[in-house]
């Protein structure tokens, strides 16, 4: 789709085409009103949720020898709530912004798995 995008922003410059990127979206809305509650989950923070709640024994952590500081995999996670802020100012923008344009959401700063497994 990004190259389907960038073809066309090349092609119809006066137009405006944004990609937004992120990755590891997590939370629920402040209200808890809505969010994300899997039965089955394979993501870390709704598999720490359920070890917390004693709906799983316990968190298995896959990986110890990444090239990190504790050996665990690191991953830039972003609020949901951050996030639609970030799509709501992109759709703010889109008619300043010309051709094809790319953002990245997210902190910037990766989390190892036990970092997040401490803060809980």
């Amino acid at each position: 789709v990004e190259l389907m995008m960038k073809a066309m922003g090349q092609r119809h410059r006066e137009s405006s085409f944004l990609a937004l990127r992120y990755f590891n979206p997590v939370g629920a809305h402040h209200s808890g009103e809505i969010g994300d509650l899997p039965l089955q989950p394979n993501n870390l923070f709704p598999v720490i949720e359920q070890v917390v709640m004693g709906r799983r024994p316990e968190l298995k952590i896959f990986g110890n020898d990444y090239d990190t500081p504790d050996g665990t995999g690191v991953r830039d996670y972003i609020h949901i709530e951050d996030l639609a802020e970030g799509h709501a100012a992109a759709y703010e923008s889109i008619a300043t912004l010309r051709g094809y344009n790319v953002i990245n959401l997210g902190s910037g700063t990766g989390s190892s798995v036990l970092q997040v497994v401490k803060l809980y």
